[in-house]
């Protein structure tokens, strides 16, 4: 018998053996619950939730309706958290770790301490530090002002609300779309994507967007767009854990790039700005890019401390629902599916644009 078969039977045998277990252990399970009363389906997620949400910014919700919608409602606000997390940790991650090698002494040193300090603080203390610290401002008829419409109070952070005509948002989805596919689109891909620009322009020239500006009446703001305390609390220590350790990690790659590259370009006149934009910055991201990769992941799979606080976010519901109708095995379940499903989006998402990179470096001469 060849190599190649005995490979093939050996690898044939493994998986029969590992799938028997498996089946063995679901049998058991089944047979263990079943004497028990209790019985494995997702039925329950069509019963009513009958229970509320208290963060429903994107999909309304009340109890009456069912425990699928509800645990649909909690995917949204970890969606939510994460894709916003996501863009401002490696946003601010990156602007720190530049300034880290700056050659003021005051500001790295400042920068340096600001993350000695964050990326030493465990992520459920900082947590809770700046969700107490939000329960503590003032009431909401003496609401901080940082900037005009904005509002800062105990229930929240009050923002203008901004209105696009649903035509625009459709064309700018279509736009998003169509730079996501550029590359596959070909040559045509840069007129596709100017054409859906100047309509994206045109369509909001022709509907100017709202905007709703919140005003207090009674004891609460009525208008705007409210961010509460538990999202503003979780963001925030989501972005500043997070943004510490990118930080590092851009630190460590831009002095990863070989001094030689550097000293050709102040040789050829370029400034110390124009270097780290046009040389050293392209060159570190093929390090970067697989550890911000990694980053984000670590930062979806965070975000389930939101159950700390009491965010109604995936976790927090599932929690709720298994504990409410007795399926706490098809919850985990669910949960595990949610956060895998996330975080090998994200991973691919990001391989893909590193693997973009390399393929633009193979073809530089």
């Amino acid at each position: 018998m060849s190599h190649a078969r005995k490979s093939l039977l050996v690898q044939g045998l493994t998986f029969g053996a590992t799938a028997a277990v498996l089946w063995w252990l679901a049998h058991n399970m089944s047979a263990n619950l079943e004497r028990r009363g209790l019985s494995l389906g997702f039925g329950f997620l069509q019963q009513p939730a009958n229970f509320e949400i208290g963060d429903t910014a994107w999909l309304r919700f009340s109890p009456e309706q069912s425990v699928g919608r509800a645990i649909l409602v909690g995917l949204l606000n970890t969606a939510r958290v994460s894709a916003l997390g996501c863009v401002l940790a490696i946003a601010i991650g990156f602007v720190v770790g530049v300034l880290r090698l700056s050659h003021n002494p005051a500001l790295r040193g400042v920068m340096r301490a600001g993350v000695e300090v964050v990326r030493n603080t465990p992520l459920l203390l900082l947590l809770l530090f700046l969700y107490a610290s939000l329960q503590g401002l003032p009431s909401a008829s003496h609401a901080l002002e940082p900037a005009p419409g904005w509002f800062l109070s105990g229930r929240g952070l009050v923002l203008p609300a901004i209105a696009f005509g649903a035509l625009t948002m459709w064309l700018a989805a279509l736009l998003v779309i169509a730079l996501v596919l550029r590359r596959r689109l070909g040559a045509m891909g840069a007129r596709v994507i100017a054409g859906l620009l100047a309509t994206v322009v045109l369509s909001m020239l022709v509907r100017h967007p709202s905007v709703e500006a919140a005003h207090l009446v009674g004891f609460n703001f009525v208008g705007g767009t409210t961010l509460s305390p538990e999202f503003a609390a979780l963001l925030s220590a989501l972005v500043l854990h997070h943004a510490a350790h990118i930080s590092e990690v851009v630190r460590g790659a831009i002095l990863s790039v070989p001094r030689g590259q550097r000293d050709a370009a102040r040789a050829l006149g370029l400034s110390r700005f124009q270097t780290l934009r046009m040389v050293t910055i392209p060159l570190a991201l093929r390090a970067m890019v697989p550890l911000l990769a990694t980053s984000c992941v670590s930062l979806i799979k965070n975000s389930s401390l939101a159950v700390a606080i009491g965010f109604p976010d995936v976790v927090s519901i599932l929690n709720t629902t298994g504990n409410q109708t007795g399926h706490n095995i098809e919850t985990m379940c669910i949960m595990i599916v949610v956060y895998l499903s996330l975080s090998l989006a994200v991973a691919a998402a990001l391989n893909r644009y590193n693997t973009s990179l390399l393929a633009l470096e193979a073809q530089l001469p």
